[in-house]
């Protein structure tokens, strides 16, 4: 007697993989036409039966939450934001609190995140950390939302208001950084960070610091904010950039304490004093922040309120309750990168 035909069995007659015939199976419209249909007919001529108690365990609950955390690129992969480090760390515990299992995974393993994870019954819900290139990762939330996944994001309000998004409060941490600086007696600015729609923390960062430039009267120069994604080489590379084109300035607002740490090397390779003559502040307040030489003045994201709100946000749209976008405020916490004087030396001017 011949054995019974299983899903694998048609997976190798057709060159796709398992999840892909589960899915032409149920007429999933995320396998095209053509391909659904000779799944379809492999599926007839081996005389293949969808196991109906298998397919009603898929249906249910799998009690565990999928993060994905979705990095700028670097040149080398090892490399972790040490502040995703920590939010890992605090969904991690509310995920558990929650009595859920956590699945983590620190790639896209492709561009189908609800099949990979929802729809195949891996996960219930989802929760992204980090964008990478925004632009690219809008696109992947539109096909989240028309395959009605369950997910939320960390980062800044969506455009489209059926994303669910949990953040901090960018612009505030901006302003606050910035009006720190100017108490300090500080008068000629750069920015260091992206400050495109490519990565919308970063902008608006960067618009809180450019607020408090304006309400101080002191003039908001553009050729001093320089892109850098959150690697202590991106942000020694900007500070170079600065440098060499002789950019006058007593301080620096990084979108990130990476950034910064990075800038921060470059200024004293150069001979410039931080922060006697440049100023330094930072974002985030990760663990090596407070190690820093000098320390480094920084604003402090909640992680561990942030992990609670996200976990509890995704669990409610699992639920079907009612839930809504979230900013949890930021707080400054200084430290010696910007020195207590409150008049410091002539701004630096290299040309």
């Amino acid at each position: 007697m011949a054995s019974k035909a299983t899903s694998i069995d048609i997976a190798y007659r057709a060159g796709v993989s398992q999840s892909t015939v589960s899915r032409a199976l149920r007429n999933s419209p995320l396998v095209n036409l053509e391909t659904r249909q000779r799944i379809q007919a492999i599926a007839k001529e081996l005389n293949y039966k969808v196991d109906k108690n298998a397919s009603n365990l898929r249906t249910q609950n799998s009690h565990t939450l999928a993060l994905l955390l979705c990095e700028d690129p670097t040149n080398d992969d090892s490399l972790i934001n040490p502040f995703f480090l920590s939010m890992l760390g605090s969904i991690t515990r509310a995920t558990a609190q929650q009595g859920y299992d956590l699945l983590v995974s620190f790639q896209q393993l492709s561009n189908d995140w609800h099949a990979d994870y929802e729809d195949s019954n891996k996960a219930d819900g989802i929760i992204l950390l980090g964008y990478g290139d925004y632009m690219d990762y809008e696109q992947k939330l539109e096909r989240l939302l028309a395959q009605n996944t369950h997910f939320v994001i960390w980062g800044a309000e969506h455009n489209n208001k059926s994303v669910l998004s949990i953040g901090c409060d960018n612009h505030q941490g901006g302003l606050i950084a910035t009006e720190h600086l100017i108490s300090l007696g500080r008068k000629a600015f750069a920015f260091l960070g992206d400050a495109s729609s490519h990565s919308p923390e970063f902008r608006d960062r960067y618009l809180g610091h450019v607020k408090a430039l304006q309400t101080a009267n002191i003039p908001v120069d553009r050729t001093k904010q320089v892109s850098a994604i959150s690697t202590e080489s991106s942000g020694y590379d900007a500070a170079m950039v600065l440098i060499a084109q002789g950019a006058k300035f007593d301080a620096i607002f990084a979108a990130s304490d990476l950034i910064a740490i990075g800038a921060i090397r470059a200024l004293k390779e150069k001979g410039i004093s931080v922060p006697e003559q440049v100023a330094v502040v930072g974002y985030d307040d990760i663990p090596v922040a407070s190690f820093a030489n000098p320390p480094l003045t920084t604003i402090k994201q909640n992680t561990q309120l942030a992990g609670e709100i996200l976990v509890d946000s995704v669990l409610k749209l699992i639920r079907g309750q009612e839930v809504s976008a979230q900013l949890i405020p930021t707080t400054l916490v200084v430290r010696s990168s910007c020195g207590i004087d409150s008049a410091p030396l002539k701004p630096l001017s290299l040309a």
